[in-house]
């Protein structure tokens, strides 16, 4: 796609949080806490100029986790004291969701006021949230019904976001890889058809301003092996433009999972871990990307870090120099493949 060189230095959107607001949430002033992430938002923006990226988020700095930009604006949701496998707090959705207000904007309009690097916003997705919230019998009749009301929510957000600027706007789903393996992990409480339904909704957007993507991240690490039919399904029921992919362990999965994608779809390689701290040897990195060259355009490539670096506030997966070190890495890593044209 002609214009996929404007974000060829990603990243998931999720930053490592300063202590000061960290201290700030746990505090539990409100005033205090709003100047805190106001802060906070100023000087990742910094940051990600001095980085070079060529997408500039607010760094989910005013929110708890990646799911948050919805569960805290949206009615119908109730938190819980019960955590999940992934250490995420549950929340159950008690009647069918109600947006009050935009959901991300507002900082948005923040960031297009601060630099000229193009503004990305990260929300969950809709069948994310779905399959990880319904419960039978608190008063949403079913979980596909939950995802179609959170994908309307979604759908009208992302045209909001559009409207104010916004030009990359990422969907995160952590459980749609586990679903196209050979030997699909659970789903959750929505099948696999019914979240691809969810998810498609979601997304569609009748008008594309030049220059805006949608991107799905279906999850943060590859199968051990691929079903090349649910793979293409998946791909061809959703119509994403940019698929953010894992792509920082070298298996022949991840190779797959690029090899699925319809030639019209733009890929973004999570080309290093962000969960260690040990950087990537470049030629190693390098020789995985020319092995996509060989089936994938890679003007159609963008590349950025396998996933966020603080999914939940309160626990990054490294501390803000690994970080720094690890963007800076998938900013030479993209003028090896590309030069300096973008």
């Amino acid at each position: 796609m002609a214009d996929t060189f404007n974000y060829r230095i990603d990243h998931h959107g999720s930053l490592v949080r300063p202590a000061e607001l960290i201290a700030a949430r746990a505090a539990g002033d409100p005033e205090a806490l709003r100047a805190a992430e106001l802060k906070a938002v100023e000087e990742a923006v910094v940051l990600q100029r001095k980085l070079r990226s060529t997408v500039v988020t607010d760094g989910d700095h005013p929110r708890e986790d990646f799911r948050s930009a919805v569960l805290d604006s949206v009615s119908g949701f109730r938190r819980t004291d019960e955590v999940d496998a992934d250490g995420m707090v549950r929340w159950v959705a008690e009647s069918l969701p109600k947006a009050n207000g935009p959901l991300l904007a507002d900082w948005a309009a923040r960031l297009a006021e601060q630099t000229v690097i193009a503004p990305k916003a990260s929300l969950p997705s809709p069948a994310y949230l779905a399959a990880t919230t319904f419960r039978p019998g608190l008063g949403v009749a079913s979980a596909r019904e939950l995802g179609e009301a959170l994908a309307e929510i979604v759908q009208a957000e992302i045209a909001l976001l559009v409207s104010r600027g916004v030009r990359l706007i990422q969907l995160n789903n952590p459980l749609l890889l586990g679903q196209v393996a050979t030997d699909p992990a659970g789903p959750g409480a929505l099948s696999f058809e019914d979240a691809l339904t969810v998810e498609a909704l979601a997304v569609r957007l009748d008008e594309r301003p030049e220059g805006v993507r949608i991107g799905v991240a279906p999850g943060w690490t590859a199968p051990a092996e691929v079903d090349r039919a649910r793979a293409e399904k998946l791909y061809g029921e959703v119509a994403a433009d940019r698929w953010i992919l894992p792509f920082d362990q070298g298996t022949p999965a991840e190779l797959d999972l690029v090899r699925a994608l319809p030639e019209d779809r733009d890929v973004c390689l999570g080309v290093v871990d962000a969960t260690v701290p040990e950087l990537e040897d470049i030629d190693t990195v390098m020789s995985r990307i020319d092995a996509v060259g060989e089936f994938k355009d890679l003007e159609d490539a963008a590349v950025s870090p396998s996933r966020g670096f603080a999914d939940v506030a309160s626990r990054p997966l490294l501390d803000a120099e690994g970080q720094r070190r690890k963007i800076v890495l998938v900013e030479t890593i993209a003028r090896y493949c590309w030069g300096n044209e973008f």
